[in-house]
This record gives C-alpha cells, sequence and structure tokens, in this order.
C-alpha cells in the first residue's frame, strides 16, 4: 500500500528547512515537497449527500442525420457541462442546501432545467435543418437534486453479499444483467456504512466512494455462466499486447462521445495502444499515430476510467477540470497487467471488423440512468469465477483486484457508429445468437489487474484507502458505472489473420509467447517466469501467492507522441512507483514490478500543465521540461554543497585543535 504520508502545510516547511540546514538533506527536502499530499483538514467536500439526476439525452438520440452530428455532438457535451457547473453549485451551498429545504430546487435544479431547455432546443433545431425535426425533446429537460445515498447509516453495506453479483457475469447488458439490482440507477443501491468517515461523505472528495460500495469477494457465489458452444462455433483466440500505460497517457477527452470537445468525459482515462487518441483526433490522426501495441500493426485505441486510491495523493490534475475540481482525486494507479484477448461467438464464424469502428460497452451514467447499458464486471485474482456488478470487491491478501469488460460483438453490417454510439452495436443473447441482421464479429474482452489492498472500512479507509475509478461528478464513483472504450484501427490485413485464426479455432496474436507488451510499458506477467499474459489461473482455484519478483533492470519511459506525459519516478528508483515502496514486506515491494517494461518506480501522473479548455485546440502536451525538473533538484544540489562545505569545515577545526 502507498504510504500515506499526511503533514500540515507549515510542518511540510519546516521539515523542509530543516532538511536544508543539515548538509545532506537537500534530496529528502525535494521529496518532501515531491510527496506532499493535501491536507486533510482543508479537502474540498464536493457535495453533502444529494446528486443531480438528469434524463440522459444521448441515448434518446438513436437517429441523428449525419449532417448534424458533430453540432449534435457538442449540444451534449454541453449538456454534461451544465450538470457538473451545477454539481459544482451544490458544493458550494452547503450551508444554504441545509437551512432552506427549497434551495435546491430554486437556485439549482430550474436553473438547470432552463439552460437545458435552451440546448435542447439548438439540437432540435440543427436536427430540423437536415432531416425530420425530434419529438419530445423538451421533456428532457427537467432535473432533480436528490439524495445520493451516501449519508445513510441504516444497515451496514456489507449484507448484500452475493446478491449484488447480478446475472452471473454474462454480457448481455440490458438483458437480465442486473438480476437482484432494483436500484434504479443506484438510488437504493448506497445503503452503506459510514461509521464516521470524512462527514459521512465518502472519499476524499467528499462524492464517494463509501464503505457500502464494496463487498468481501469471498462471500459472493459463482456466477459466470457462458454458452454452450454449437456446432459452428468460432472457438479461437487472438491476443494483442499493449502495455499498461505505464509512462501516463491521460486526458479527460471521449472522442467516440465527444469529439472536438476538450474535457468531454469530464474524468480521466487510461490510454493504450494509440498514442494520439483524444477530442480532437481525426481518422487520419488515429491511422498515423505510434502505437504501445507489440504488433505495430495494431494501432487501436483501447481506453477506460482510471482507478486512484482515495489516499490524500495530489495529481498534477488536482485543480483541473476532469480532475479534482470534478471530484476525481487521490493516486491513480497504474495497472499491474491488461489483456486484450479477441474471442470467438458460441453459435457462428464471424467476420472481419470495419476499420475505425467504434465501441463503448457499459454506462458512465448508469448510477442515474439505471443499470439497462451497465456491463461493469468487477473480481479478484483467483476468484474470476464471480463477478460483482455495482459492488467493488475486498479481495484477500495475495489476490489482486481484476476489471473485466467484454464488448459487444454483433454489428450491424453497416455503420462503424451511431447517434447514440450504441445502436449499430449488440450483445449476443444468451445462448450466443446474434439479433437479427447482425453479424458476429471478434469480441474484444478486456482484463485490466490492479495490485491494490482492500481497503479499511471500519475507518473509512483511512488506514488503508478506499479505491475507485473516475466518474462524471454526479455518478459519485458508483463501480455500476465503469465503462471501456474502443477504436479498431487494425491493418486490414492482421485483422484478416484474426478472424482466419479465431474460425479456425487457433490460439494466435502477438502475446502467444509471452512476450511483453509494447511500449508503453508492458508487464512480463504477474510473476516471473509466466505466460506473460498475467494471473490466468483457473477463476475456481484459490487464489495463488504472490511471490517477490526480481530487481528491475532500470528501463526508461519512452517517449510518446500526441497525449503523453513522461512519469518521473517517486522517492526513489526502486519503489515500484508507490511512495517508499509501502509493501516491501510482504513480496509486493521494491521492485516488484520490473522496470524492463518501463513500469518500476513510477506514478501514474496527468500532463503537468493542462491547456486552458476554452481556448483549447489541439492534444494535451507533455509536461517534465528541464525547467521543472530542475526546479525539483536544485534543494538537492544545495545540500550536497552543504556536505561538502561541512566536511572541510570538520577537518579545518581538527587540525587547529
Amino acid at each position: 500500500m502507498a504510504r500515506n504520508t499526511r503533514r500540515r502545510p507549515k510542518q511540510r516547511a519546516t521539515l523542509a528547512a530543516f532538511a536544508l540546514m543539515l548538509g545532506g538533506g537537500g534530496l529528502m527536502a525535494a521529496n518532501v515537497y515531491a510527496s506532499a499530499t493535501v491536507d486533510g483538514d482543508n479537502q474540498a467536500q464536493v457535495l453533502n449527500g444529494a446528486t443531480i439526476d438528469c434524463p440522459d439525452v444521448a441515448t434518446q438520440l438513436t437517429a441523428v442525420p449525419e449532417q448534424a452530428r458533430g453540432e449534435v455532438d457538442k449540444e451534449l457535451a454541453a449538456l454534461d457541462q451544465q450538470i457538473a457547473d451545477a454539481y459544482k453549485r451544490i458544493a458550494e451551498s452547503t450551508q444554504e442546501l441545509q437551512q432552506d429545504p427549497d434551495f435546491a430546487q430554486n437556485a439549482i435544479a430550474e436553473p438547470l432545467e432552463e439552460k437545458r431547455s435552451a440546448t435542447l432546443s439548438r439540437i432540435a433545431t440543427a436536427i430540423d435543418r437536415v432531416g425530420d425535426r425530434p419529438e419530445g425533446l423538451e421533456k428532457l429537460a427537467a432535473c432533480t437534486v436528490r439524495e445520493s445515498g451516501n449519508n445513510t447509516a441504516a444497515q451496514d453495506g456489507q449484507d448484500q453479499q452475493g446478491d449484488q453479483a447480478g446475472d452471473g457475469g454474462q454480457d448481455q447488458a440490458g438483458q437480465d444483467q442486473q438480476d437482484g439490482q432494483d436500484q434504479q440507477g443506484g438510488q437504493d443501491q448506497q445503503q452503506g456504512d459510514e461509521q464516521g468517515q470524512q462527514g459521512g461523505n465518502g472519499g476524499q472528495a467528499g462524492n464517494g466512494p463509501v464503505p457500502g460500495d464494496y463487498v468481501d469477494i469471498k462471500s459472493v457465489q459463482p456466477n459466470v455462466a457462458e454458452p454452450e458452444p454449437g456446432a459452428n462455433a468460432s472457438t479461437g483466440t487472438f491476443s494483442s499486447e499493449c502495455g499498461v500505460n505505464a509512462n501516463g497517457v491521460f486526458n479527460s477527452d471521449n472522442v467516440i462521445a465527444a469529439p472536438g470537445v476538450s474535457n468531454g468525459a469530464h474524468h480521466f482515462h487510461d490510454y493504450i495502444g494509440n498514442q494520439d487518441t483524444n477530442a480532437f483526433s481525426s481518422d487520419e490522426d488515429l491511422a498515423a499515430a505510434e502505437t504501445s501495441c507489440e504488433d505495430q500493426r495494431d494501432k487501436s485505441a483501447y481506453y477506460w476510467p482510471v482507478l486512484r486510491l482515495q489516499n490524500g495523493k495530489q495529481e498534477q490534475d488536482a485543480n483541473q477540470p476532469g480532475g479534482g475540481i470534478e471530484g476525481n482525486v487521490g493516486e491513480i494507479v497504474t495497472p499491474k497487467d491488461v489483456t486484450l484477448t479477441f474471442v470467438g461467438n458460441p453459435q457462428s464464424e464471424v467476420v472481419a471488423m470495419p476499420r475505425l469502428l467504434r465501441i463503448i460497452t457499459g454506462d458512465a451514467k448508469s448510477f442515474v440512468n439505471g443499470p439497462a447499458n451497465a456491463n461493469a464486471s468487477w473480481s479478484c485474482t483467483g476468484f474470476e469465477d464471480r463477478q460483482l456488478k455495482d459492488k467493488y470487491p475486498l479481495c484477500p491478501e495475495g489476490s489482486d483486484v481484476v476489471r473485466t469488460f467484454k464488448f459487444q460483438s454483433c454489428w450491424d453490417g453497416r455503420n462503424i457508429d451511431s447517434a447514440n454510439h450504441r445502436t449499430h452495436m449488440a450483445f449476443t443473447d444468451e445462448n450466443g445468437n446474434c439479433p437479427s441482421g447482425f453479424k458476429a464479429i471478434p469480441q474484444l474482452v478486456q482484463r485490466i489487474v490492479y495490485d491494490v489492498d482492500a481497503p479499511s472500512l471500519e475507518d473509512g479507509g483511512k488506514t488503508t484507502p478506499l479505491f475507485a475509478v473516475d466518474s462524471f461528478p454526479e455518478q459519485l464513483h458508483k463501480p455500476i458505472t465503469d465503462h471501456g472504450d474502443f477504436i479498431n484501427v487494425f491493418d486490414e490485413d492482421l485483422m484478416n489473420e484474426m478472424v482466419d485464426c479465431i474460425n479456425s479455432g487457433r490460439e494466435c496474436g502477438a502475446g502467444d509467447g509471452g512476450n511483453a507488451g509494447g511500449d508503453n510499458g508492458g508487464d512480463a506477467g504477474d510473476k516471473p517466469g509466466d505466460d506473460g499474459k498475467g494471473d490466468q489461473q483457473n477463476p475456481s482455484e484459490p487464489p495463488r501467492e504472490t511471490q517477490p519478483a526480481e530487481e528491475p533492470s532500470g528501463g526508461e519511459n519512452a517517449e510518446q507522441p500526441g497525449v503523453k506525459a513522461s512519469t518521473p519516478a517517486k522517492d526513489d528508483a526502486g519503489d515500484a512507483g508507490k511512495d517508499d515502496g509501502g509493501k516491501g514486506d510482504d513480496g509486493k515491494g521494491d521492485g516488484g514490478k520490473g522496470d524492463d517494461g518501463g513500469q518500476a518506480a513510477q506514478a501514474a501522473q496527468v500532463p503537468g500543465s493542462l491547456p486552458e479548455l476554452e481556448d483549447r485546440t489541439e492534444a494535451q502536451a507533455e509536461s517534465g521540461s528541464l525547467a521543472e525538473t530542475g526546479a525539483q533538484m536544485w534543494p538537492a544540489a544545495l545540500g550536497g554543497v552543504l556536505v561538502i562545505l561541512g566536511f572541510f569545515v570538520l577537518r579545518s577545526v581538527r587540525r587547529n585543535a
């Protein structure tokens, strides 16, 4: 676990000054400032037990003329920004909300409805200019400010156990996937035990997570069921190795859902594969970009919300939109392992994906939208026959947290995208059949593993921090909001190789030989000598004990074009990217994530100087300039000079004596 070093600003300044006085303490001063955490007494409280519930307009717009698509996308992004602004208003109005029962309606909900009405009118006009004016959009303007459930202490949040696991982890989102979950977007989902943590609001920013968002994976019954393969099943697999984003490629854009709009996601994404994926990337940009994938013919974009520890660590996005300003706070965790596997269809052969096909799986707004499009799957290594939909797992010692995305695998045969980014794709039914008129394509199964400890729920994560995914501010970091994005930029010949491999029942791809994953810092597997695909043990087996890895050999961050950030090592080059090697005693510490793939001693950080949103016309630039590095290292240099002076003074004194 990363050390949670909390000191008040005055104490930090005293420490730094004292270190400089001690001759050799310059480096210590640099480290104190580099790892300084926000004072717990002054942490922003984003909300006080309330969230904003608005109809999701994007899912209702199933038919938008191509000529109007760009304008409509920008107006949809404006609706999200309006909600974020209203959410901020809640954060600034805690006292008014407590004193005036009508404040939320009069000062927040009604002004928001007026803004939404104007935006919806512009959407209708844009569509009307080139097609049929949509009916009923005005009915989607009204929003409510409702209780989030994050302040409820009626139940301990742990009595739901396996009931929250959904329908057994199958990937038919909206088709019985959320059995046992009658939350309607999570309104009853959070009946958590707050037990006094941080004012009952949860998380270090006050907008979640809370202890009720977690459940012991051992209390969940096995619930994964796969359809029986038919006579015409395509049973092969194809793997692509693209690293773990160890060198820190992030932004809060979403080029699929909000193209051309900066901060369109309102939360930060990890990116692997295509290294030029941002809101302003054209199809030509994606095709010409560098890739972190081992096979350079795979330039596809794979991205998902970052996972953060609620440990008080300030990342470089702490005061930026999409980051701390919108309640996404804490240390970004670099995955331990990422596997990308394309599988076949239980009932038929697959056809090639069209180039530049876009797929979004899951629903980033499912806490207020309801579970119809949710497709989150959370588990632990050694327990992957037990999948959770609306809870984060508490994994036993020696077991790692796993996020799994099974993407839609039925394509309408015509479109690479659709107005709501959903209707051109579909899931198979429970037997593995695609809907009428749809074709089976290779299904992307994305597995992301994290080396994070089970949080201490009894004290709200103060001893061992809570973890959660980034989210839209009003979604409160609920696990059910987890989602993944994919843009197919495979070369045509490689896609054809994939299809042939899967249809002929073979195992193929860059990961087949167990090699590490590309320029982006791929992990060579969970343990030395494994198959390079991470922890792929039988889910029914008990978790294997974690073995200490070899010491890192000193790799470097690869420079990446496009949206990227050079990620400096924290504190010391051997601490595996976690402050002071906090897991060194249990075999997960120093050097435990070898540097050969560019991962050791790296803390996932956000680009140091994000451009102003209103003036932004291109991708975020890289950080880590020489001037910035010098500013961090001057205390160490001064300390070294003082050591030398001290040595000569001591020598002179001894001679005189």
